[in-house]
C-alpha cells in the first residue's frame, strides 16, 4: 500500500500549512512507514493510506515521487 506522509523537515519547527511537505512511501502499515522514515527526523503531521482512486489522482501531480526507503 502507498501512504502519503505530510511533514515538516525540522522537528522543532512550528507547523505552518504553507511549509508542509509530502512524501509517498510504500509499506504494509503506518507503523512500517514511521520506521522507514525515522532516520530523517521529520516532524510528521499525518500519515494517510491512499486508496486506488486517490493514488491515481496524486500521480497526476508533477510533485508525485515514490520514496525509495
Amino acid at each position: 500500500m502507498i501512504y502519503k506522509v505530510l511533514y515538516h523537515e525540522f522537528q522543532n519547527e512550528i507547523p505552518v500549512r504553507e511549509r508542509t511537505k509530502s512524501a509517498y512511501v510504500e509499506a504494509d502499515s503506518e507503523r512500517e512507514v514511521r520506521q522507514k522514515i525515522n532516520d530523517r527526523k521529520y516532524n510528521i503531521e499525518f500519515i494517510q493510506p491512499l486508496n486506488e482512486a486517490h493514488l491515481n489522482y496524486e500521480k497526476q501531480s508533477e510533485n508525485f515521487k515514490l520514496e525509495n526507503v
